[in-house]
């Protein structure tokens, strides 16, 4: 487990938060707002789609069972997913260059969705969620920019084959929605369920 230490000011009677993810976007996205997290504890489960789940049953499902699986008795937990889709279609999570070529090839020059969902669980089991959605548009992609993005390598582990806080941003034509939650932590969702929670944010 990964200690930090309090976000700012005096948090002796301030809830403790877990941040669900090992993901350094999350933690310095969540330091936007002011928090950094008393602990960082990835969460690992089976991110493998059920059969005919449709993307935003599955980004709730993925951000509600991270934050089960670090459940902790003494503090809220704060976990997140990340889902790009064309469609209905659940893009992956891109671990060769063959599969983010595939991505870009189908992403080139049309809209597709972001969806970023947040879940907040409390010590006592309770818990909060919010989902937010981000439609996206890449330009028309020519075969020498998506050869230049993958030798760039930003598209390892990426959504969508993917990241939009890099170079990729160059090439989107159009955003409608949450940057933050593109990138994948939505701020605006993330705040209001913390306050909600009783998280005192400036």
């Amino acid at each position: 487990m990964e200690q930090d230490g309090p976000a700012s000011g005096d948090r002796s009677d301030a809830p403790r938060l877990v941040l669900a993810s090992a993901s350094p976007r999350r933690r310095d996205l969540i330091a936007r707002l002011g928090i950094a997290p008393d602990a960082i504890v990835p969460a690992h489960i089976d991110e493998t789609p059920a059969a005919n789940e449709l993307p935003r049953a599955y980004a709730r499902r993925m951000a509600r069972e991270k934050a089960a699986a670090v459940a902790d008795r003494d503090a809220f937990v704060l976990a997140g997913d990340t889902v790009v889709c064309a469609g209905r279609r659940i893009l992956p999570k891109t671990e060769d260059e063959a599969s983010a070529r595939a991505c870009l090839e189908l992403l080139s020059g049309r809209r597709h969705k972001v969806l970023s969902a947040i879940a907040l669980r409390a010590p006592d089991g309770g818990q909060r969620e919010r989902l937010s959605e981000t439609a996206v548009r890449f330009k028309r992609l020519s075969r020498e920019e998506i050869d230049a993005y993958i030798a760039g390598g930003e598209w390892e582990g990426k959504a969508g084959g993917y990241a939009i806080q890099g170079s990729a941003e160059g090439l989107i034509a159009w955003i409608q929605g949450s940057h933050s939650g593109v990138v994948g932590l939505p701020l605006f969702e993330t705040r209001a369920l913390l306050k909600s929670a009783g998280f005192a944010i400036g």
